[in-house]
C-alpha cells in the first residue's frame, strides 16, 4: 500500500485540531459543547464555533477525521490524492454540519448497498464519506422534524447512503470533470426530491444562520502557521531535494485540474504539500482581505481547498474563480463580506477546471455566475445539503461547458472514459497531462483506448 505514512500524518493532523480546541477554549466547555453539537439540527448555516465554542468545534472535527481515517483503513482503501481530499472535506465540514453521530446512518446505508451489490465496501467508502453532505437531514429527522425520532434519522441516513452510490456515478459523467464537487451535485438532486416531500406533508426544514465573529486574529494565525508548516515540510522533509519539490509544484501549476487530477500520484508528496500550503494562505488571505470572518464555515471552506490541493486545485485555477465571485459581489450584490458570498468564493473553487482548461477569463466568468446561482439554488434545498456550492457548480458546469466548447472547439477536451469508482481505487503513480500529446491524452494522462488500439494495429501491420 503506497503512501503508508499518510495515516500517521492524519493522526498528527487530528491531534493538532484537538490541541487547537484546548488552546482556543476552556477545556471544561468541550464536553457540553459536543452535546450541543450532537443535538442540534445542522441545516445551513450552523456554525459550531458559534453554538458550542471553538473547543468543541475543533474536537468534533478531530473525531470525525479520525473516524473517517479508521473507516478507510479498515476497508483497506487505496491511498491516493483523493484520500487527502476526503480528510479536508470531513474535517472542514465537521466545523459546521457533520458530527460524530449524524454521519453513521449514511455509512450504514452505503455498506448495505455494497452488500446488496455483492461488492467490497472499499469500492464505495469514498462515496460513503462524501455522502455525509446530507447529514443535516439525518439530524433534522432525528431532532428537528415535526415527527422527529432517532429511528427516523437512522432510516433517512440509510436511504441516503443506499441511493447516492449509483446516483453519483451518473452525475460524475454528465459534468465532464468540470465540477470537482460531484457529490455536492448528486446530493443536491436527491435533496430536491426529499425536501419537497417533507414540504408537502407540512414538515419543511428551514435555513438558519449561526455565524461566529471575532476570531480572525487567532484563527488567522493558526491557519498561517499550519500552511507554512505544509510548505516547509514539502520543501525540506519530503525525501527529495528542494529543487525537485519546487519543480514538482511548478508542474502542478501546468495542470488543468479537470477531474480526475490526482496530484499526489502525478508528482508525489512534497509538491502536494507545497500546493496545500500556498492554497491555504491564498484562501485565508481572501477572507481577511474582503473583511470576512474566520469561523467554522469559512475554516471549513479553507480546509476543503487545502484538501483539494491534492486533487485538482492550485493557485492558477482557483484565483480566477475567487475574482469572479468578488466581481459578482461588487456588481450584483453590492457586498462581498456577506456570509453566503464568503462561502461562495471559497467553495466556488469547485469550478477551478474552467480556469485550467479554458483560461482565466472563463474562470472569472464561472465564478461570476456562481456568485448569483449559488444564492438561489440553495432555496429549494432548505439548507440540508452541506455541499450547496457543489450543486450550484454542477448546474453551471452542465450549462457553461457545452457553450464554451461550442465557441472554442479547438480547445474542447475529451470526455473522461472512466467511472467514478475507478478514480477512488488507484494508488499507482500517474503521468502529468502534458507528458502525452494533446490528441492522445485523457484528463488523467493515459492514451485513449481507440488510439491505443490503432497503435497496436499499426505495430502488427509493420510486423
Amino acid at each position: 500500500m503506497r503512501y503508508k505514512n499518510m495515516y500517521f500524518a492524519i493522526l498528527g493532523y487530528a491531534l493538532a485540531l484537538i490541541l487547537a480546541g484546548l488552546i482556543f477554549d476552556d477545556p471544561a466547555n468541550i464536553i457540553p459543547g459536543l452535546w450541543k453539537i450532537i443535538n442540534i439540527q445542522d441545516v445551513l448555516i450552523t456554525d459550531y464555533v458559534a453554538i458550542a465554542g471553538p473547543g468543541a468545534a475543533f474536537v468534533n472535527s478531530a473525531l470525525v477525521t479520525l473516524i473517517s481515517a479508521a473507516i478507510l483503513f479498515l476497508s483497506r482503501c487505496p491511498l491516493n490524492g483523493f484520500t487527502i481530499t476526503e480528510m479536508g472535506l470531513m474535517s472542514g465540514f465537521a466545523l459546521f454540519g457533520k458530527n460524530i453521530t449524524n454521519i453513521w446512518p449514511i455509512f450504514l446505508g452505503t455498506w448495505i448497498y455494497a452488500r446488496i451489490q455483492k461488492e467490497p465496501f472499499s469500492k464505495y467508502t469514498s462515496v460513503a464519506l462524501l455522502a455525509t453532505a446530507l447529514s443535516p437531514l439525518v439530524s433534522y429527522m432525528a431532532y428537528g422534524s415535526l415527527y422527529s425520532h432517532p429511528l427516523g434519522g437512522l432510516l433517512t441516513g440509510v436511504l441516503i447512503g443506499m441511493v447516492l452510490p449509483p446516483l453519483s456515478a451518473y452525475t460524475y459523467k454528465v459534468q465532464n470533470g468540470m465540477n470537482l464537487y460531484n457529490m455536492g451535485f448528486a446530493c443536491g438532486l436527491l435533496a430536491m426530491m426529499l425536501v419537497p416531500i417533507l414540504t408537502a406533508v407540512g414538515d419543511a426544514p428551514s435555513s438558519v444562520l449561526y455565524w461566529a465573529e471575532g476570531y480572525n486574529l487567532r484563527f488567522g494565525a493558526a491557519m498561517a502557521l499550519m500552511c507554512l508548516a505544509f510548505i516547509v515540510c514539502g520543501l525540506f522533509f519530503s525525501d527529495r531535494p528542494v529543487w525537485a519539490s519546487w519543480a514538482g509544484y511548478r508542474r502542478i501549476l501546468t495542470s488543468t485540474g479537470r477531474a480526475p487530477s490526482d496530484f499526489l500520484r502525478m508528482v508525489g508528496t512534497g509538491p502536494v504539500l507545497v500546493n496545500m500550503g500556498v492554497n491555504g494562505l491564498l484562501a485565508t488571505g481572501y477572507i481577511l482581505l474582503v473583511g470576512g470572518d474566520l469561523n467554522g464555515p469559512t475554516l471549513g471552506g479553507i480546509l476543503t481547498i487545502i484538501g483539494f490541493s491534492a486533487y485538482g486545485k492550485h493557485a492558477k485555477n482557483i484565483l480566477p474563480i475567487m475574482c469572479g465571485v468578488l466581481l459578482g459581489g461588487i456588481f450584483m450584490h453590492y457586498t462581498v463580506e456577506a456570509p453566503a458570498l464568503q462561502l461562495a468564493a471559497l467553495f466556488g473553487t469547485t469550478l477551478a477546471p474552467f480556469a485550467g482548461v479554458f483560461g482565466w477569463p472563463a474562470g472569472i466568468l464561472a465564478g461570476f455566475l456562481h456568485s448569483a446561482v449559488v444564492l438561489q439554488a440553495g432555496y429549494v434545498l432548505a439548507g440540508v445539503n452541506l455541499y450547496n456550492n457543489g450543486f450550484s457548480g454542477g448546474l453551471i458546469a452542465i450549462v457553461l461547458f457545452p457553450l464554451i466548447t461550442a465557441i472554442f472547439r479547438h480547445r474542447k477536451p475529451e470526455l473522461t472514459p472512466r467511472s467514478l469508482f475507478d478514480v477512488f481505487e488507484e494508488d499507482k503513480p500517474a503521468p502529468m497531462e502534458r507528458d502525452l500529446p494533446p490528441e492522445e491524452r485523457t484528463p488523467e494522462g493515459k492514451p485513449f483506448p481507440v488510439i491505443q488500439e490503432k497503435r497496436e494495429e499499426h505495430k502488427s501491420d509493420q510486423e
